[in-house]
């Protein structure tokens, strides 16, 4: 596949029709306040649009196609595993590498039995480390150093390769781990090495203060820090941990999360001609692992988030936000879809049926595109 330069703008086109209105139903229905969105299609951004607010304030800014969003766990795949990718091209990380053995903390001190030496590298991006899902570290952490001696002495609730669970102590973990095999925080490492060479020029961690009235807020926080929360990372234990985390923190919009995916389904090619991931190594972490998972990708699952219509060969991620990112090569395709879906509260989940209708509508509407052109 060729390279691609995304447009800036992108006009407003029929076929797309449906897709557009489930999205403007959603925001009229106050599933979110406004979402930004972008498609790529053989190497052309088809879409690159925008709808609703950043609140649900009638006079609150519009959403715009730039506007730059909270990503929350899709920080995971376009920072955490693309860092990975890197590292394992440069001869610098192994999958197979034992966490215990870069963080040596990890193993200090286990229980008797408990095999947290075995856990690798690989598990951790796929899931089946054996560590929890989810811990609220931020309720007796308070410093990013407290919150890391905390995850390193989490106990395993299922022995490693065992089972598949979703886990964020486990990318909080695989983070800090990448930080010792690059020698740089991921930050700036992923600044440098990702997002400077594909253009991805709103990407960034902590964004500056003045950039934060024009992000959508995700939520006014009763709980933990007792403000409304807008430009800084929504996720307690990210927050906790300075805003830069493996498991959330990263900031886009949609145009430059088209410009990553764009890279991926060019087998690593950056618009430039670099190579910037090897094609094996594209080919690898985007291979099924399991039950619903690739090597830091999600996969597609029955009634799952992507719809009925992407290949098995497709991988993504959501962000809990209300953001996500669908890659398939077979239909060389990419979809992410933008949102702030937990404001004010989190309680709203139709989110959850908001996504498949709308990958759905897109890929019908590409389909019908082509049955006329034949």
């Amino acid at each position: 596949m060729a390279t691609v330069e995304l447009p800036k703008t992108q006009q407003r086109g029929g076929r797309l029709e449906a897709a557009r209105t489930v999205l403007e139903r959603a925001i009229a229905e106050r599933a979110f306040p406004g979402a930004a969105w972008g498609i790529l299609h053989h190497s052309e951004a088809i879409a690159l649009e925008a709808a609703g607010r950043l609140t649900y304030e009638h006079d609150a800014p519009a959403v715009r196609p730039e506007t730059v969003f909270d990503l929350a766990s899709v920080t995971k795949a376009v920072a955490t595993t693309a860092a990975a990718m890197l590292l394992l091209d440069r001869g610098l990380l192994d999958l197979d590498m034992r966490i215990g053995d870069i963080l040596p903390g990890f193993v200090v001190g286990m229980e008797p039995g408990s095999r947290k030496e075995r856990v690798t590298l690989r598990m951790l991006l796929a899931h089946t480390s054996g560590l929890p899902g989810y811990v609220q570290f931020f309720h007796s952490c308070a410093t990013a150093e407290a919150l890391l001696r905390a995850a390193l002495a989490l106990q395993l609730e299922a022995r490693p390769g065992e089972r598949t669970e979703y886990s964020d102590p486990g990318f909080i973990l695989l983070g800090k781990a990448l930080e010792v095999l690059s020698g740089q925080p991921l930050d700036r490492f992923c600044a440098r090495e990702i997002f400077v060479p594909l253009a991805m020029d709103s990407t960034r961690f902590c964004p500056p203060p003045a950039a934060h009235a024009a992000i959508p807020p995700t939520e006014n926080d009763t709980w933990f820090r007792h403000r409304v929360i807008q430009g800084e990372v929504q996720d307690e234990n990210a927050s906790v941990m300075g805003g830069i985390a493996g498991h959330a923190g990263l900031f886009a919009n949609a145009q430059d999360i088209l410009r990553f995916a764009a890279c991926v389904l060019a087998e690593g090619k950056t618009p430039a001609g670099r190579q910037l991931f090897q094609p094996q190594t594209v080919r690898q972490f985007a291979a099924r692992q399991g039950e619903g998972r690739a090597l830091g990708w999600d996969v597609p699952t029955p009634g799952g988030s992507s719809g009925k219509y992407f290949s098995p060969r497709s991988i993504g991620h959501l962000g809990f936000a209300g953001t996500s990112l669908w890659i398939d090569p077979e239909r060389d395709l990419a979809v992410t879809l933008l949102t702030n879906r937990t404001w004010p509260d989190r309680s709203n989940q139709a989110i959850k049926q908001i996504r498949p209708l709308f990958h759905d509508a897109v890929i019908e509407a590409l389909q019908e595109s082509q049955q006329g052109h034949q």
